[in-house]
């Protein structure tokens, strides 16, 4: 039974209680709503419960539907000087798009940053230690917010109070203990008397004004402000397919205290979430302007796929699996999911800490062909125990992802793959990863953290990370085998902690580099083994090994097709072939046809 939204139903809840209705009426399925070109501007997000299973919601043939959580801004008259203005009443939101383009709400200073002086606070409240005049007393109880980088996560909130005398502004929320970092940056955005630029926008009065950019004539453009934080929400729903629709323009918000991120925004939801959710398939789609995460399969969710879908201009990350929370009951609990053939770009709009894929408490997953870059924190995350600790993570397969251009200098401690807790089963292999930097220390490729154990990371290639290659932090039992590591800045291979058990096995690797050092960090004691590696530093300089390791190890020209241009194909006569290194395929990296 096919329900299409262009004819007696018009809206997607419309559409759903129809099919309600025919199922209650005993129509046989299967049950289509097919959604007509067109804009759909929802006032609350599509709720789907245990009866709307069993249903496949798509684009008509050949058609794209817009499926929004914006309102439109319309009354614009012409203002002082540059600006535009538009009457809001008493409506509000933190997000604007001007014919397709995300705008900047008023930000302080324009490009770049501020700079803590000294060390962040772990006062509570935060007491923000500012430079000069950088924060103006007046700014103190107004709607102000404070945005802090700082490592691997980040804080926003409002100032409360400004002693000008000691230079210090008090926020409204307390740091977490993770929260350091000497020296840190941060920006204001929404400050009285900020909106001094073109593309900025801000809210005050009841008004919402607007400093075009060069070009713009603004009664011409489609200024859209999102109202509904999430689009859809799924409970206890199986066997339900969306395929070819667009998701877009969701808000994002905070409580008075504002926030202080753990990592990973961990704390943010997403514009599509499911729960107790079973074989729901998400293909085709595009998911773009979003203030959160753009999907999420939470507690109970199993067996779904996203497939072939492009995520961008995102205000967190793409995709979330799992829950940050261990679940004792296997009905509650997150495995066996697929995403594969994404194209995920662009994220950390407003929370620069997300991840491309961002897998907690979930197991059995397989994240295969995703082509992710651009933005601030790690491509792909999985784990979310640190040490030695029960972990529900584990099983998961990552290979043939191609993950690029992450980190862009905004944050630390990052990898393109990154790892958390005991994961026995996991597998790291045939991805390609280059072009990881990160603000100070920590652009990492290939990043097993706390208690990363009982992986298996081979055949990828990674190259051009600002740190190394491959750090393990510690773990234990790890086996890295028949990977590439090139070209990348500080060392080659860190590891951080010695520990009293195997904290890997390293062998049939190549290892080229042209600046920086080999091993970076502590390689104390004898638990890891090393051996049948090839290295080569091309500039010449000697490499020291470590003692009594890589016994049968070379250092030699792996004889590259051409490694500083990124083919590292080996030509006959690699002496890596000799030791035993199988050449690695990377025409299947990231998303392929169907």
């Amino acid at each position: 039974m096919v329900v299409s939204t262009d004819g007696e139903t018009q809206t997607l809840t419309a559409a759903r209680d129809r099919i309600r209705a025919l199922k209650r009426q005993g129509v046989a399925g299967p049950y289509v709503v097919r959604v007509r070109a067109g804009r759909y501007f929802l006032t609350g997000p599509l709720r789907l419960s245990a009866e709307d299973s069993d249903t496949t919601w798509e684009a008509a043939s050949g058609e794209r539907a817009l499926i929004s959580g914006a309102q439109p801004v319309t009354g614009w008259k012409k203002g002082a000087g540059s600006l535009w203005t538009a009457p809001l009443g008493d409506r509000t939101f933190r997000q604007l798009f001007v014919s397709g383009r995300r705008a900047q709400r008023a930000r302080t200073p324009n490009f770049g940053f501020f700079r803590i002086d000294g060390p962040s606070s772990q006062d509570k409240p935060f007491q923000l230690k500012f430079r000069g005049e950088d924060i103006r007393k007046e700014w103190a109880g107004s709607d102000t917010e404070a945005v802090v980088l700082l490592a691997w996560a980040d804080l926003r909130m409002k100032i409360v109070a400004v002693d000008e005398a000691s230079h210090v502004a008090t926020l409204t929320g307390d740091p977490r203990p993770s929260n350091k970092e000497k020296d840190a940056r941060y920006f204001l955005e929404n400050a009285p008397g900020a909106l001094d630029a073109a593309g900025e926008w801000q809210i005050a009065a009841g008004s919402l004004s607007y400093w075009p950019l060069a070009g713009e004539n603004v009664p011409a453009e489609e200024f859209l402000a999102p109202r509904l934080t999430q689009l859809v929400l799924l409970d206890a729903v199986k066997n339900v397919t969306f395929r070819g629709l667009d998701f877009a323009h969701t808000e994002w918000t905070m409580d008075a205290k504002g926030y202080a991120d753990t990592q990973a925004a961990s704390a943010v939801g997403a514009a599509v979430e499911a729960v107790a959710s079973e074989n729901i398939s998400i293909e085709k789609c595009q998911f773009r302007h979003l203030g959160n995460y753009a999907v999420w399969f939470g507690r109970g969710s199993k067996n779904n796929r996203i497939l072939r879908n492009e995520i961008y201009d995102i205000g967190a990350g793409g995709i979330r699996i799992g829950e940050t929370v261990q679940r004792p009951a296997e009905t509650d609990q997150n495995f066996n999911n697929e995403i594969a053939h994404n194209h995920i770009h662009h994220l950390g709009q407003v929370f620069p800490p997300a991840v491309g894929i961002f897998v907690a408490q979930s197991s059995r997953n397989h994240i295969a062909h995703n082509d992710i870059h651009d933005l601030f924190y790690t491509a792909i995350s999985v784990g979310w125990t640190w040490g030695y600790g029960p972990n529900q993570s584990k099983e998961n397969v990552i290979e043939y992802n191609h993950l690029h251009h992450i980190g862009k200098e905004m944050l630390s401690d990052m990898g393109g793959i990154y790892t958390l807790g005991m994961q026995p089963g996991t597998v790291l292999r045939n991805n390609l990863i280059h072009d990881i930097t990160s603000f100070t220390y920590g652009g990492w490729g290939i990043y097993p953290d706390e208690g990363s154990s009982h992986m298996l990371i081979e055949n990828n290639v990674v190259y051009r990370c600002a740190s190394s290659g491959f750090h393990q932090h510690y773990g234990m039992e790890n086996t890295v085998r028949n990977n590439i590591f090139a070209f990348n800045r500080d060392y080659q291979l860190m590891r951080t902690r010695a520990e009293p058990h195997l904290s890997f096995t390293m062998e049939r690797n190549i290892v080229i580099f042209d600046q920086g050092r080999l091993l970076g960090s502590n390689w104390t004691g004898d638990q890891f083994r090393m051996d049948y590696n090839l290295y080569w530093d091309v500039r010449g300089g000697k490499i020291r090994l470590v003692d009594g390791q890589d016994a049968h190890s070379r250092i030699a020209d792996p004889l590259f097709v051409n490694a500083g241009g990124g083919d590292f194909r080996l030509r006959e006569g690699s002496p890596a072939l000799e030791l035993g290194f199988k050449p690695i395929d990377l025409s299947r990296v990231g998303p392929q046809p169907e």
